[in-house]
């Protein structure tokens, strides 16, 4: 009976005083997790995943793995709450080794009764992670879905090698193999939420490894690639709803966000075929989803089109955004008392990540 009550109850008759007047509202929760490191323990021969293998540096057990899901699992279906007491609609994930820990986790207990599909393709990244979506198909129904590379390079070609007299086919295969920058492709899903359209882009940006100044241009290149998806949606349709989401491994004031993708930090900034960052406001208030020698970011990101952000609630649109952070989820202990909570050699955690989620209302008549 509490299962059920979960599941529905709030759902479909959610109250809320918006506005100072109390009305009727459906609500649907989106949320972005990084799972951290999500691996099954078999290795994988075409991508770099030996250590996350029962003989590798992490001594990665199927113990290990089995207590890794239902900790995922946990926070999946808790994320929302107390607003929404069902478990988000669509959630965007990261660092995803392939379908098969995705099959693995939509079994957990906890996630079972939302009968959860899977949007999901192998990504060129070395780890061999990936990004991928998850849906309640009793509420989302995809259309289609693809994934775009990110094609970047370490370096261009030298003007020797393009003034040679080598085909022009040739030049493009040396670059290919020596200097680009094989990294997770941009998830592309477009559908309906229940009968309204909606695109929703996942993303894991280009990492900071290497520092992040001198991989900044990694992560501007994403940026514009995403901009460039939502452009190409709003010439099909100017209102197009398009949520993009991620770990985009830059906070809301880096070039990559603010300039690359265009995103405003306030509604009053949005003009028409803009882009909302509703994070750039708990950015300002000293929040973070991940901490890095004591300082806390806001990586993880859900960006959204002018076109979710208004005040009429006719149709879903943007009501606010939070950060799910859980005493749980958090080490009370040791060196990284404070941080997230992610795995370690002695145990499966949760992930070095917290995760985001924003609330789409519609008011019911």
């Amino acid at each position: 009976m509490q299962l059920k009550f979960r599941l529905g109850l709030l759902f479909i008759f959610s109250f809320f005083i918006l506005l100072g007047q109390s009305k009727k509202y459906k609500i649907h929760t989106i949320a972005f997790y990084n799972f951290e490191n999500l691996y099954d323990t078999v290795d994988d021969e075409f991508t770099n995943d030996d250590e996350w293998t029962p003989n590798g540096a992490q001594h990665w057990t199927i113990e290990k793995y089995q207590q890794k899901l239902k900790n995922l699992a946990r926070v999946i279906s808790e994320i929302g709450t107390p607003e929404n007491s069902n478990a988000p609609t669509l959630i965007g994930g990261a660092e995803i080794e392939n379908r098969a820990v995705l099959e693995d986790l939509i079994k957990e207990p906890k996630l079972q009764p939302l009968d959860l599909g899977i949007i999901h393709f192998d990504s060129p990244d070395k780890r061999g992670i990936d990004v991928a979506l998850l849906y309640q198909k009793k509420y989302f129904r995809p259309t289609s879905f693809s994934n775009i590379p990110l094609i970047i390079y370490k370096k261009e070609i030298s003007k020797k090698e393009e003034q040679s007299e080598v085909l022009d086919d040739e030049i493009e295969a040396k670059k290919e193999n020596k200097n680009r920058v094989f990294t997770r492709d941009q998830l592309l899903v477009s559908g309906f939420l229940e009968n309204e359209e909606i695109h929703i882009i996942v993303n894991h940006w280009p990492s900071r490894s290497g520092g992040e100044k001198a991989t900044t241009m990694f992560r501007e290149a994403a940026g514009k690639l995403n901009r460039k998806i939502i452009d190409s949606l709003q010439q099909i349709n100017p209102q197009a709803k398009v949520l993009t989401m991620g770990d985009f491994n830059d906070g809301p004031f880096n070039k990559s966000i603010k300039e690359g993708l265009g995103a405003k930090g306030t509604k009053a900034e949005v003009v028409e075929f803009g882009v909302f960052n509703p994070f750039e406001e708990l950015a300002n208030k000293g929040l973070g989803t991940i901490a890095y020698r004591d300082s806390w970011n806001i990586f993880d990101q859900i960006i959204m089109t002018a076109s979710l952000v208004k005040s009429d609630f006719s149709t879903f649109n943007f009501w606010k955004a939070g950060i799910f952070n859980r005493p749980y989820l958090i080490q009370n202990s040791g060196a990284y008392k404070g941080y997230p909570l992610r795995n370690t050699l002695n145990e499966a955690g949760f992930s070095d990540h917290l995760p985001v989620y924003i609330y789409l209302i519609k008011e019911f008549k």
